[in-house]
């Protein structure tokens, strides 16, 4: 990248190059810098990222797709080093953002909130979990941290419950295209303008959960908590229906899981009914019954042998 830098700064003298960041940065941020997916850009103070052209040198991924999204008012361009192909890239950021922008009003929707735990490496991860189960809180919603690897269509299609998944994960894959799966998958930037009142959609695409935190360069404080009676009034554009918008006391304990007590097997004893347990109960279909205790037992006898079109103990038509 140096001998790149060095041939075409002759010729384009006011080219940018990013640098990749290994570990974290001191802070703050000198005049002129920019920090963001894991790289930093020098230029004047009175100039902004915004009013570049931005040239990528990669294969197309979650990577140029986040890019684009976050600086959605440059023209890119890219070049793929594997093919040697270049192109002006033409992605509808317009489509794209609407679609995030849906997920947003599907996340104000949900009552249930998974949030998945993509990154053990990241700093600040435990932070961000944290930040995310008050936000949900404060909204009035449930949450379940969940930890399940690599998402796929799979793996969250078992967790029925789950109304919308946040994934945490590094700001090149948190981007993730969940058309394919049961419920929909969001970004924290997506979930705090679904949960927080006070932020609002100001065309800066965040896919950085580190700056949604406290002291980060975009974080913004949870408004007070307003009664239920004095709350305004909201309606679904998905639904149509109400719901409810306003903030919970954070300082008001979480509500428990459920006081329903119900009896267990023969021996009477009591036992608390969570909300998994009485979502399964709502379910038309819950599994195979064992059946216990109600199977006569029996001893092992031997099967038939062969395939399905001729077993061995059939007979034979004859020729």
């Amino acid at each position: 990248m140096g001998e790149l830098e060095k041939q075409l700064c002759h010729e384009y003298p006011n080219i940018i190059f990013s640098q990749v960041v290994c570990g974290d940065l001191p802070d703050p941020t000198l005049p002129g810098e920019v920090r963001q997916f894991g790289r930093r850009f020098h230029m004047e103070a009175a100039e902004e990222l915004q009013d570049y052209s931005m040239f990528y040198v990669g294969a197309e991924g979650l990577a140029l797709t986040s890019f684009m999204l976050t600086w959605n008012r440059c023209p890119f361009s890219s070049f793929d080093p594997a093919t040697g192909h270049g192109r002006h890239e033409t992605l509808n950021v317009n489509r794209a953002l609407m679609r995030r922008l849906y997920l947003v009003e599907r996340a104000r929707d949900a009552r249930v909130v998974g949030i998945l735990v993509g990154t053990l490496g990241v700093a600040g991860y435990l932070d961000v979990l944290q930040h995310l189960r008050q936000l949900v809180h404060r909204a009035g919603k449930r949450s379940y941290t969940l930890s399940v690897g690599k998402p796929n269509p799979a793996k969250l299609a078992n967790f029925l419950e789950v109304d919308i998944f946040v994934l945490v994960a590094c700001a090149q894959n948190s981007l993730l295209d969940s058309s394919d799966f049961y419920r929909p998958i969001v970004t924290p930037y997506e979930l705090e303008l679904a949960c927080n009142p006070a932020r609002e959609w100001t065309g800066n695409y965040l896919t950085d959960f580190r700056d949604l935190l406290p002291g980060a360069c975009a974080h913004i404080e949870l408004p007070p908590a307003v009664p239920a009676a004095e709350a305004i009034p909201d309606v679904s554009l998905i639904t149509g229906e109400m719901r409810a918008a306003h903030l919970c006391n954070s300082l008001a304990p979480q509500p428990p899981p459920s006081t329903t007590l119900a009896c267990r097997d023969q021996t009477r004893a009591l036992a608390e009914i969570s909300p998994a347990a009485t979502f399964l109960e709502s379910r038309s279909w819950r599994g195979l019954e064992q059946q216990l205790g109600k199977t006569t037992v029996s001893k092992a006898v031997q099967g038939r042998r062969g395939i399905a079109i001729a077993y061995e103990d059939e007979g034979r038509e004859q020729s």
